[in-house]
C-alpha cells in the first residue's frame, strides 16, 4: 500500500513556475514508478510525466516536454514536478500516482494504481 499527498499547487500567471511535491508513505515507494497525471475541466486525465523507480528513465507528454521536469528523492519518499514557462492550457488538477514494483515502461498508465487527492494548478493569461 502506498499513500500519496500532493502539495505545491496554486494560481500563477503565464510564464511563471511552480514546483509540485508528492510525499509518499509505504514500503514500496522506492520500487515504484511514479507519475504526474493531470485533468483539465471537460477533458480526460492524461499522463504528463513519469519516472522509473531509480530515476533513470523518464517520460513526458509532448505538451510539457522541455518545460516540465520530474524527479524523485527515494531517501525522502518524495517525487517532484518542476513546471516552468507555464501556459493557461496547463490549468488542471494534478495527481500523483504510483505503479508498484514497476518493471515495464513508465508510460503504461494501467500500472498506476495508487493515487493522491490532487492539487489544483491554475495559470492565468
Amino acid at each position: 500500500q502506498v499513500q500519496l499527498v500532493e502539495s505545491g499547487g496554486g494560481l500563477v500567471q503565464a510564464g511563471e513556475s511552480l514546483r509540485l511535491s508528492c510525499a509518499a508513505s509505504g514500503r514500496t515507494f522506492s520500487s515504484s514508478c511514479m507519475g504526474w497525471f493531470r485533468q483539465a475541466p471537460g477533458k480526460e486525465r492524461e499522463l504528463a510525466a513519469a519516472i522509473s523507480w531509480g530515476g533513470g528513465t523518464t517520460y513526458y507528454a509532448d505538451s510539457v516536454k522541455g518545460r516540465f521536469t520530474i524527479s524523485r528523492d527515494n531517501a525522502k519518499n518524495t517525487v517532484y514536478l518542476q513546471m516552468n514557462s507555464l501556459l493557461p492550457e496547463d490549468t488542471a488538477v494534478y495527481y500523483c500516482a504510483a505503479a508498484p514494483n514497476c518493471r515495464g515502461t513508465v508510460s503504461y498508465t494501467g500500472a498506476y494504481i495508487y493515487w493522491g487527492q490532487g492539487t489544483q494548478v491554475t495559470v492565468s493569461s
